[in-house]
């Protein structure tokens, strides 16, 4: 019961700490309802899926690289917010270096000081994937629609396993599925920018790579299963 009580307060005081970002900068730059109502959202839907997971692997406290990636999972929702509000590129691209940096931190962390698990790669790979979303939304702004193709690619993906057990396998690790996923977040922070030359053409690229990635994994777990 004390256990319990101690994993709520420090939820809490994540989900404030989001807030208190927020906070932070529409004090600083500005921020309309629209907004605050992402960005509340998000600290929300944070707060639900972090208690679940927690639960199903049976986790009782949370790491030092979990809570590096409780600090991107901020950052993403302030991004998500400042999108959803129009803001311009400056504070974008900021806060999502201070993301892909916080991502670079948390799985040496975890490796340096013996705490890596299965819950937090799940955590991490679940933020990332939403950071992801929120970049190429933002990106799209400019360049088109299709940008979203990136951020929606691995929830597809997911959707898919619903409905094709094959796809539901463990995947081998692979440094080359790990390369162009930090690509992805790279690419579409600097074409957040808006001074990158061929922004558009990097974008594609970058695509392109993660439709090689996926497509490699969708063949290796349908030759597996078979």
């Amino acid at each position: 019961m004390i256990e319990l009580h101690r994993n709520t307060v420090e939820h809490l005081t994540w989900a404030a700490v989001q807030v208190g970002a927020l906070g932070a900068v529409a004090a600083s730059t500005g921020l309309g309802p629209a907004g605050w109502g992402a960005g509340i959202g998000c600290a929300v839907v944070t707060l639900v899926l972090l208690r679940r997971s927690m639960r199903r692997h049976d986790r009782t406290s949370l790491g030092p690289a979990d809570r590096i990636t409780l600090v991107r999972a901020a950052l993403t929702a302030v991004i998500a917010a400042l999108v959803v509000d129009g803001a311009g590129p400056a504070i974008i691209v900021t806060l999502g270096v201070l993301a892909l940096i916080s991502d670079f931190l948390d799985g040496r962390l975890a490796r340096r000081t013996g705490t890596a698990s299965v819950f937090g790669a799940r955590l991490d790979m679940e933020v990332d994937a939403f950071l992801i979303l929120v970049l190429s939304a933002h990106v799209a702004v400019a360049f088109g629609a299709w940008v979203l193709s990136i951020g929606l690619m691995r929830y597809l993906f997911v959707a898919a396993s619903w409905v094709l057990p094959r796809l539901r396998g463990e995947l081998p690790p692979s440094p080359a599925r790990k390369a162009v996923a930090a690509v992805q977040g790279i690419v579409l922070v600097a074409a957040s920018s808006g001074i990158v030359p061929h922004a558009g053409e990097l974008v594609a690229c970058a695509l392109l790579a993660l439709v090689w990635s996926f497509g490699r994994d969708v063949l290796w777990l349908s030759r597996s299963r078979t």
